[in-house]
């Protein structure tokens, strides 16, 4: 489906450990920041639809999240939907407000993203990211890619960090890449996050740096691998009848919206579910990639994000270390890549990761992001995906946005 929609406003808290804010508040601000941003009121917003992941393991509030959020700042009686797809819950949240206005059902949509991550015992953080898996599967799998013994695996850190190690070792031994490049990725993304105001980390570090912190799993150290975090990020989401009626003046389109899931196929196949998304994006925005002028990426770990390169195709295939190496993915450089920080500094609040990375690109084309602002941007990717079957990524998003 064509898509027809306009960020109207947008607004995020600032990503990090509150253990002393509730799922409430978390979700809360964001989405009262936005309508200030938006220049509307509550009463104007016709539909919500709200991202989460973990909130019924972590806090055990269940089934009516996006009630008990919204209701707590005085909104309800509208329709309110509440969605779960792993990391991509609140661009999925996105791609549902913009198809609803795009088909002319409402003219004023809320999309929302809140997660509380941190507990008292990170065992049950933990545990929150255990089920992002098919969970027949789940010994079987971990048992393959732990090598070793799963120890600590799902205790004393994700299980997601055992994949982003083998996808570091196999990335090291096909293309020659080395732990000096995975350092590379988070420092740069140190240094967009030293200035994002709302970025979990803001500390800037060098790539020796990276390399003398803790190894999680080999090869990757700590800061390779994204934090976990609470935070809430909030989009308010317009027609163009109701953008010209607010007098928004340089307004923000989201010109494509895409989310496909895992389908079995073969392991050579030419196409999977991320290149699929990629592919249909491009197309319905009627864009190729040396138009996007600022890119926002999943990058749950360092090698991540220098494999996104090349599905995005930013580069043309074995050259995602040398777009880096060039410089090209930094702030000045060609493409700017992950501008915010990133989730590795930024951080990671699953279910509200895919609308803050929509807060910094509408920022960014609206040119208002600051020191970290990307000159003259005017098209703008979004890439998130989350879950995980048989190694491969259970559901992706990309969004594509212009100025």
């Amino acid at each position: 489906m064509r898509v027809n929609a306009i960020v109207a406003g947008v607004a995020m808290t600032r990503f990090g450990k509150h253990l002393d804010k509730s799922l409430k508040q978390l979700g809360g601000e964001p989405v009262l920041g936005a309508a200030k941003d938006a220049g509307v009121e509550l009463s104007d917003i016709e539909a919500a639809y709200v991202g989460n992941c973990a909130a019924g393991t972590v806090t055990g509030q269940e089934s009516i999240r996006g009630q008990v959020i919204l209701s707590s700042i005085g909104l309800g009686k509208i329709p309110i939907i509440n969605i779960e797809n792993a990391c991509g819950s609140s661009s999925t949240a996105l791609n549902q407000a913009c198809m609803m206005v795009s088909a002319g059902y409402y003219d004023v949509v809320l999309a929302v993203g809140v997660e509380k991550l941190f507990h008292e015992n990170k065992a049950v953080t933990y545990a929150a990211f255990s089920g992002a898996v098919d969970v027949e599967e789940r010994d079987e799998m971990m048992a393959a890619i732990t090598a070793g013994g799963p120890e600590g695996s799902g205790a004393k850190r994700s299980m997601f960090a055992d994949f982003y190690g083998v996808m570091a070792r196999d990335h090291m031994e096909r293309y020659g890449s080395t732990p000096e490049h995975f350092a590379m990725v988070s420092a740069k993304n140190s240094f967009h996050g030293s200035m994002n105001p709302n970025a979990q980390f803001p500390n800037e570090m060098t790539v020796e740096e990276v390399l003398a912190q803790p190894v999680i799993v080999e090869p990757l150290t700590r800061p390779m691998i994204c934090p976990v975090a609470d935070g809430g990020a909030a989009a308010v989401i317009v027609s163009e009848r109701k953008a010209r009626e607010l007098g928004i003046e340089h307004p923000v389109r989201v010109v494509s919206s895409v989310v496909h899931s895992y389908y079995d196929h073969p392991a050579d196949a030419e196409e999977n579910v991320s290149s699929l998304c990629v592919d249909e994006a491009y197309y319905e925005a009627g864009v190729s990639p040396e138009d996007l002028d600022v890119v926002e990426l999943h990058d749950s770990s360092a090698p991540c994000e220098i494999l996104v390169y090349e599905s995005l195709h930013l580069c043309p295939p074995g050259e995602s270390v040398k777009l880096l190496e060039d410089g090209e993915t930094r702030l000045g450089g060609r493409i700017p890549v992950n501008t915010s920080g990133g989730l590795l500094r930024k951080g990671h609040p699953v279910g509200a990761t895919g609308i803050s990375q929509i807060v910094e690109l509408t920022q960014q084309l609206q040119g208002r992001a600051g020191k970290r602002q990307v000159a003259g941007a005017r098209v703008a990717l979004a890439h998130n995906g989350g879950g995980t079957i048989r190694g491969e990524v259970a559901a992706m998003n990309i969004n594509i946005l212009m100025r």
